[in-house]
């Protein structure tokens, strides 16, 4: 065996037909029908896929939106019975304060009255000892 080592231009042109030979495999690899059906395939299923997400997301919008329209009915169902609720508390306390200030007023008169049957009787009391008919206690 010689001592035959391969020069730089050498490796060179080997270096370069390896990257051809590499470069030619891929093109031929590109161009394969089978390959190109494959590619085909997987974007039709790739399309397909797409489509039913597209699908999905539309009916899970859709009833997120009825499900927030059923909410906000709710709500204002709920906000309608509350406003009844306040409106008949309302009313309710406006006729107990009607019936307090009935019974206040009723109690004053018959406080009134009371005081002045008492002042009354003191005066006729006082007019009798003037007169004298009455003993002394």
């Amino acid at each position: 065996m010689s001592f035959n080592t391969p020069n730089l231009h050498d490796r060179q042109n080997e270096a370069a037909a390896a990257k051809k030979a590499l470069l030619e495999k891929f093109r031929t690899a590109v161009e394969d029908p089978a390959l190109a059906e494959k590619r085909a395939a997987r974007e039709a299923i790739a399309k397909a896929r797409a489509e039913r997400q597209a699908q999905r997301d539309a009916e899970r919008e859709a009833a997120r939106r009825a499900r927030e329209a059923k909410l906000a009915a709710e709500a204002a169902r709920e906000a309608e019975r509350l406003e009844k609720e306040r409106q008949e508390a309302e009313e309710l306390a406006t006729l107990l304060a009607a019936e307090e200030a009935e019974k206040a007023t009723k109690l004053a008169a018959e406080q009134k009255a009371a005081r002045d049957a008492r002042y009354a009787a003191r005066k006729a009391a006082k007019k009798a000892r003037r007169k004298g008919t009455l003993a002394m206690y």
